[in-house]
């Protein structure tokens, strides 16, 4: 079973940061794809950001140039930061995680979400 545990949320005024993070743990052989999402009260989750093992990044088209995406392989731990806060970035962000968990001879894969962090952009 693989568990994320997420850190990092609060309150900040617009135009300010913030940065969240997100460490993997449990049985895990190999992780793929690293990424947050995000729900605001009344709307559907949607995607924000996600990293692959290789480093390549996808952004939603509303956050790019101000949100960076990172991740530690090593630590099994993936970054948000985010910057030029704006109150429609507010909402609850969830990590997710994609990879592979078992033993060497049998593996399987898991896609797992953090509890969620809850971060609010207001003056």
């Amino acid at each position: 079973q693989v568990q994320l545990l997420e850190s990092g949320g609060g309150l900040v005024q617009p135009g300010g940061s913030l940065r969240l993070s997100c460490a993997a743990s449990g049985s895990i052989l190999s992780i793929n794809v690293m990424g947050w999402y995000r729900q605001a009260p009344g709307k559907q989750r949607e995607l924000v950001t996600t990293i692959t093992s290789g480093g390549m990044t996808n952004y939603a088209d509303s956050v790019k140039g101000r949100f960076t995406i990172s991740r530690d392989n090593a630590e099994n731990a993936v970054h948000l930061q985010m910057n030029s806060l704006k109150p429609e970035d507010a909402g609850v962000y969830y990590c997710n995680v994609l990879g592979t968990t078992g033993t060497t001879y049998m593996r399987r894969g898991f896609n797992s979400w953090g509890q969620g962090t809850q971060v609010t952009v207001s003056s």
